[in-house]
């Protein structure tokens, strides 16, 4: 049972006053009707004793000491999900957000302090402190031995600072510090696409922990260098990796802090649709005609339900439908925006709470389970963490998969050491060069 509030003589909040000058309508924690949607759908109801309702009422009742003392504000995800079923529309992840600088800086969790403080170390913007210098010569050495080892990929580019290129990419650190192979995939993908594109030697990498850490100043520092990049390189669009914090920390830290600039700020998954619908990704879903190998998706938090919507979640199962077959794919309930969290944002994974945020992410794994597919597909790296370990820890038998992993599959492009995340069942389908591989390179 859940300890009731205690409340004694209190100071005058100073948290509530400034929350409700940064969020003056969202922020209006009066029109609270204690109805209980919120806690009854969020996935970390229950830990430390707290779930929304009650930290919203503590919020409200000036409880400043106690909310700076529990570690549910680090447990909170921010996924929104509390406020997209609110009917008054109570934005308490932003409380929660306001609420985690009651905690000192140095303070606050060293796994998120940590990743936040290196990105501020170099100009790459790394997370995992990968310099400049570095990130190019992963990419130059990983192109190039794709060059001299698959066939018919002699031309592919990987184009890093490219003045006037359309498009320029963001790149999760994962990727190039610890599983360079799983670039590939894109790069193939973009090349068949016809896209000009470009990385950049400064404001590449796709992470921003100071938003998790509710470090305002770092989080707009790091924002504005990497949109700075693209703009000093002359591109159009800023193209995010298929990372669901990367892509919401762009976009919202853009508006949030008022960055000039005329980029078009956009998630991966809209344009593989966009190319897709357009011909220039010649998916096929055929190899999975006698497999019936089943497919179910994760909708990042970060990018559809706090940002870009049900029209990207609708994207998301057009691409995934595209490449698996549509007959093969079984969606979660819930789903797109009205999903759960899976656990693995909010700077959770970074955290330090691991057994709290697996006990958070049990909806999460019920509702793959209920769906009996064998892959997830994550166009997001902190769920693509998250729900992998989530497998782990209960020794399920489901895979969890990068978007761009199936569309490279789908197109025949996908090789051999670019398959670290399938199972066995998938391992030697359609690989480059071998009878009923579809070519890529064959004319029509």
């Amino acid at each position: 049972m859940e300890s009731p509030i205690v409340i004694g003589k209190r100071k005058k909040s100073a948290f509530i006053n400034k929350v409700m000058e940064i969020l003056p309508q969202g922020g209006n924690l009066n029109l609270c009707l204690t109805c209980g949607a919120c806690a009854s759908g969020c996935p970390a109801a229950g830990l430390e004793g707290m779930d929304p309702r009650k930290f919203l009422r503590m919020a409200a009742l000036g409880l400043d000491e106690e909310i700076a003392k529990t570690n549910w504000v680090w447990m909170c995800s921010m996924c929104q999900r509390c406020t997209y079923v609110c009917p008054m529309n109570i934005d308490i992840s932003g409380l929660v957000f306001e609420a985690r600088k009651l905690t000192p800086r140095e303070d606050r969790p060293k796994g998120i302090l940590g990743s936040c403080d290196m990105a501020l170390r170099n100009s790459s913007c790394s997370a995992m402190g990968a310099a400049p210098d570095d990130f190019q010569f992963v990419v130059e050495d990983v192109v190039e031995e794709v060059r001299e080892t698959q066939p018919g990929w002699e031309n592919l580019e990987a184009p890093v600072d490219k003045q006037g290129a359309e498009f320029f990419v963001s790149q999760n650190s994962r990727e190039p510090v610890t599983e360079p192979d799983e670039m590939i995939p894109l790069w193939k993908i973009l090349h068949l696409a016809g896209v000009d594109w470009t990385y950049s030697t400064t404001g590449w990498g796709g992470e921003n922990y100071c938003m998790f850490l509710a470090d305002d100043e770092n989080w707009k520092k790091i924002a504005k260098m990497s949109l700075d990049s693209a703009k000093d390189l002359g591109a159009k669009v800023y193209l995010n990796t298929e990372c669901g914090h990367s892509t919401f920390s762009i976009w919202k830290g853009q508006q949030k802090y008022g960055i000039e600039t005329d980029l078009e700020i956009a998630p991966m998954v809209r344009y593989y649709a966009k190319w897709i619908r357009e011909g220039k990704l010649k998916v096929n879903s055929d190899w999975n005609k006698d497999l019936k190998i089943r497919f179910t998706v994760q909708d990042p938090c970060n990018q559809i339900r706090k940002s870009f919507k049900d029209e990207l979640a609708d994207d998301l199962r057009f691409v995934v439908k595209a490449v698996v077959g549509e007959e093969n794919f079984v969606d979660m309930t819930p789903n797109k925006s009205n999903n759960f969290c899976c656990g693995g944002g909010g700077g959770f994974l970074q955290s330090g709470f691991t057994d709290a945020r697996r006990a958070y992410g049990q909806i999460k794994f019920d509702q793959i389970m209920a769906t009996g597919a064998d892959y997830v597909v994550t166009p997001c790296h902190n769920c693509h963490a998250q729900i992998h370990d989530l497998a782990e820890h209960h020794e399920a038998d489901y895979h969890t998969l990068h978007l761009w992993t199936l569309v490279a599959l789908s197109l025949g492009i996908l090789g051999e050491n670019e398959r670290e995340y399938l199972g066995d069942d998938l391992k030697e389908v359609w690989l480059p060069g071998e009878p009923g591989t579809p070519d890529p390179f064959a004319k029509k």
